[in-house]
């Protein structure tokens, strides 16, 4: 893992500076997006900006992962994956979307 990065918009921007990062990273609005399933039982499925990049070393050849998706309560608790744009960030966050509420059908 390494590097900071924050958002201009949408668009990733690699940060030089620790304290600027840091100072961003304190008031910046980082979700993707946010959404709730269920009445009894309330899932979440949360999509937000990371600001690090959390691609393994072994996976260089790749761009920064700066993106989470991640699935709180029910059958797929803690499920999670990473994206390297937010637009690969917002259609896995539908993907992940659609697979708790296939999940709650079955």
């Amino acid at each position: 893992m390494s590097g900071h990065y924050k958002l201009d918009g949408h668009k990733t921007v690699f940060v030089h500076d620790f304290v600027e990062w840091s100072i961003w990273f304190e008031t910046a609005d980082r979700v993707v997006r946010r959404d709730h399933i269920g009445d009894i039982e309330v899932i979440e499925v949360s999509t937000v900006f990371l600001g690090l990049d959390y691609a393994y070393p072994s996976d260089r050849e790749v761009q920064p992962l700066l993106f989470e998706t991640m699935i709180f309560g029910g059958p797929l608790d803690e499920e999670c994956r990473r994206y390297e744009t937010w637009d690969e960030a917002e259609a896995g966050h539908l993907e992940m979307l659609a697979e708790v509420q296939t999940s709650m059908s079955a």
